[in-house]
């Protein structure tokens, strides 16, 4: 299970930053609702953010708003810790009596929960949803297992190439056009100065390294007939681990120091001043300007395998589900829509830099916030996510792919043969999810 992994609110996985463990909730027996109330209590679960009072404020709002278009309907909303979410909600999805009816869940984790039967589809009412057709399309398919729909896109988050602008002058070079002039910037930074890292990587940052391998043609695996089987041990795939793992070193970032390293800390040792790059997400934005680099830095789309095309990056972020246990589904949907509408993601952007899931509404943010652009292009050059699989979350779960940089960055195997290892741990992690 994985959110965003942000620097400033973990509620989001990714990253990888490390918080894992939903895929493992227990096949649950149908827990389907026997009525839909149109009247009562609605209880929410939310993720609690590190500073927690501005995402209180929108949801607030929008609470209101609700109650005031359905009297009688009365909202509960407990916001809850993203490191014990997972024992939460696997013991909602069994115990529906002291079940909530709406959840905010990382967008990784879909596929889980519903095989574990406790997403309720709202494909019908999602579909008729006027503001949902202008949904990103990435955001819509992290919501959908195997064509349908089991919530709404609460926020979207992704990754981008933060870099020195004062250290790059003082070098004389400019940012690069290339996934091969990155790495040879970040070598010839580091060459000149040696006390910088001139691109932090992080061997237990997964979603660092994901786009090399998609931007080399290669893909974590690959779906047919509804199962999934790995494709990181493919020649492309392999490219791009090879591109990625070439960045620990002497020569740039040290095995010793960076092979244990995960999303946080490659952007904190940017925002610290020990580095001349890093792959950052929007999210990271607020660490960032906190830190020592604060009014020296700037931020282009991470850069692909041709000059002027942009790497594929993962499409993180958070999603609102309704539970299949819901005894008020229609006043639930609703709730839902209200939570994730353009409203009120036009209010969480501005109050906690959470990326509008609206391809309209980010692109009026992002007229707002100028450091936004970059990241919106991102978005808009075609942003990738996992397999819609519930075995994802097993394999996040078992770092294989952490597990797999390491071996290459440590020189325990190489590749071919790390990459075909992590490839039977996925497909085992697959077979096992059905």
């Amino acid at each position: 299970m994985k959110l965003i992994a942000r620097i400033a609110a973990p509620s989001v996985a990714l990253v990888l930053a490390g918080l894992t463990a939903t895929a493992c909730a227990p096949q649950t027996s149908d827990n389907s609702a026997k009525k839909d109330d149109k009247s009562g209590t609605l209880r929410v679960w939310l993720f609690q953010e590190v500073n927690n009072k501005p995402k209180e404020q929108v949801v607030d709002a929008a609470v209101a708003a609700f109650r005031k278009a359905h009297k009688g309907a009365e909202v509960e909303v407990e916001y809850i810790p993203v490191e014990t979410r997972a024992q939460r909600i696997k013991a909602a999805f069994n115990d529906p009596k002291s079940a909530p009816d709406l959840i905010e869940y990382g967008n990784t984790d879909t596929a889980g929960y519903v095989k574990d039967g406790g997403l309720a589809d709202v494909g019908e009412e999602f579909t008729a949803w006027d503001e949902a057709k202008d949904t990103d399309p990435t955001a819509k398919k992290s919501v959908t297992v195997d064509g349908k729909i089991y919530g709404a896109p609460l926020f979207v988050g992704v990754r981008a190439l933060y870099y020195r602008t004062d250290v790059f002058k003082e070098l004389g070079i400019a940012a690069p056009k290339t996934q091969d002039e990155l790495i040879a910037t970040a070598k010839k930074i580091h060459k000149a100065k040696p006390e910088l890292y001139g691109l932090a990587v992080g061997g237990a940052y997964t979603y660092g390294a994901m786009p090399f391998i998609w931007a080399q043609g290669g893909e974590l695996a690959q779906e047919s007939g509804g199962s999934y089987k790995a494709a990181i041990n493919s020649p492309a795939a392999q490219k791009g681990i090879t591109a990625y793992t070439s960045l620990f070193g002497d020569d740039n970032c040290p095995a010793a120091k960076c092979a244990s390293m995960g999303g946080n800390a490659t952007v904190t040792a940017f925002a610290s001043g020990k580095a001349a790059m890093a792959i950052g997400g929007d999210f990271s934005h607020q660490a960032v300007e906190a830190g020592a680099v604060k009014g020296k830095y700037a931020v282009v789309p991470l850069p692909g395998r041709e000059a002027g095309s942009i790497a594929p990056a993962f499409a993180g972020g958070n999603n609102i589900g309704v539970l299949k246990s819901s005894s008020h589904r229609t006043l639930a949907v609703d709730l839902m829509k209200q939570f994730t509408g353009k409203e009120t993601q036009r209010k969480l952007f501005d109050a906690m830099g959470f990326l509008p899931t609206y391809t309209d509404v980010r692109a009026e943010v992002a007229k707002k916030e100028p450091f936004v652009e970059p990241f919106v292009r991102t978005l808009g050059a075609g942003a990738k996510f996992v397999p819609a699989s519930s075995g994802w979350g097993q394999i996040d779960a078992s770092l294989v792919l952490p597990t797999m940089f390491q071996e290459i960055v440590s020189g325990k195997k190489d590749v071919a043969a790390a990459s075909g290892d992590a490839a039977k741990k996925m497909d085992t992690a697959f077979a096992a999810a059905g």
